[in-house]
């Protein structure tokens, strides 16, 4: 008799997992894959700069493929059934796009987050069904989560920790897989450089594996902005490092070295400073035509920096790095002139590096 009962309860488990697996690959089969742009640098250059385009997911972000590993992995793990509360900290992105799959599946979903998080970010969280809880202390969000989940007999789905583990890397239709076929038919398809930032560090980490996996002759480099200690830690080898406050750019940049940070997979680092984040992502939406989020600005400024590099040595090739998501959540901050100001932020000269930049293709900043 009671084995009968344990039979019947493990087949109704699994019946639920069978549908809350099909119903995110399902979501994924009904999606195209995101767009590998040209960045408009001069026509006479020798390096190509692409973008891609992580802002056309449903969600708007890179972090909608995190988000569907993530659940996958928690679901295949055992760990989100059906009636388990899901919890994140998150700063907004990865959060939006896990309260969809939440909602997806039917799933109570809670974000921890920092309480500056932009407006724009909180409402998407809450029109996909998702409750935000804010902390003072951006440090505190991952006890506070631990501790959310505890008390609701929920799942802390921790995105920094699993990041790197949830998405195969050798190229089960990740990131780093559709870059290089989206490639294939380019002047130079193997690019010289892919630049990613660092948040949880799990990008960096599949990307950097995939390049070593796939023997490509391409290295990886990770912008860190301002108040993050990814770059001190990897430069000094210590990744007990912590710093104190958080990031100004939205989604990347962490007080701590998340364990899905990877540094040894990372072969060239670049700090950026916040004005220079942002004047690029006023750039790229000039060059572009549509506003790019603070991220993007980050990845571009090391970017240009890296093709000035090559320029200035005589190299030809191509360097990749990411559209994360779009600049429409960012009105207020990044594109916010008074918003700038009254952090402190003075944009006239990292505008004179870019235009100095686009103009002859040599890198002035810290010069």
């Amino acid at each position: 008799m009671t084995s009968e009962v344990v039979d019947v309860s493990r087949r109704s488990a699994r019946s639920w997992v069978d549908n809350a697996v099909r119903l995110i690959e399902a979501d994924a089969q009904r999606s195209a894959d995101t767009h590998l742009l040209r960045y408009p640098l001069p026509n006479d250059w020798p390096v190509q700069l692409y973008l891609k385009d992580e802002s056309t997911h449903i969600t708007g972000s890179l972090k909608h493929r995190l988000a569907r590993s993530l659940f996958l992995y928690s679901i295949c793990n055992g760990w989100v059934t059906e009636r388990t509360p899901v919890i994140e900290a998150s700063s907004g992105s990865t959060a939006v796009s896990e309260a969809y799959f939440a909602k997806l599946l039917g799933l109570e979903f809670v974000a921890v987050m920092p309480a500056h998080t932009s407006p724009a970010k909180i409402a998407l969280i809450e029109a996909h069904g998702g409750r935000c809880h804010f902390v003072t202390d951006p440090s505190s969000i991952y006890s506070e989560s631990q501790r959310l989940a505890r008390e609701s007999g929920g799942h802390y789905m921790d995105q920094f920790t699993h990041a790197e583990r949830a998405t195969d890397w050798r190229g089960n239709n990740n990131i780093a897989a559709s870059i290089f076929t989206q490639l294939e038919r380019e002047e130079n398809p193997v690019p010289e450089w892919v630049v990613v930032g660092a948040g949880t560090g799990g990008t960096g980490a599949t990307i950097g594996r995939f390049l070593r996996y796939g023997k490509f002759d391409t290295g990886l480099c990770v912008v860190d902005p301002e108040h993050s200690v990814f770059f001190d830690a990897w430069r000094a080898g210590d990744p007990s490092i912590v710093g104190t406050r958080g990031s100004r750019i939205e989604g990347i940049g962490r007080p701590r070295v998340e364990p899905s940070f990877v540094g040894q997979v990372v072969d060239r680092m670049i700090k950026v400073p916040d004005a220079g984040s942002i004047a690029a992502a006023r750039h790229a939406s000039d060059a572009l035509g549509r506003k790019v989020g603070g991220s993007t600005g980050t990845n571009l400024w090391g970017s240009f920096a890296l093709i000035a590099e090559m320029m200035a040595a005589g190299r030809s090739g191509s360097v990749v790095t990411l559209l994360c998501d779009g600049g429409e959540r960012y009105s207020g901050t990044y594109y916010n002139d008074d918003w700038v100001a009254s952090e402190g932020i003075s944009l006239e000269t990292p505008t004179a590096v870019l235009d100095e930049f686009i103009r002859s293709g040599a890198w002035t900043a810290g010069a």
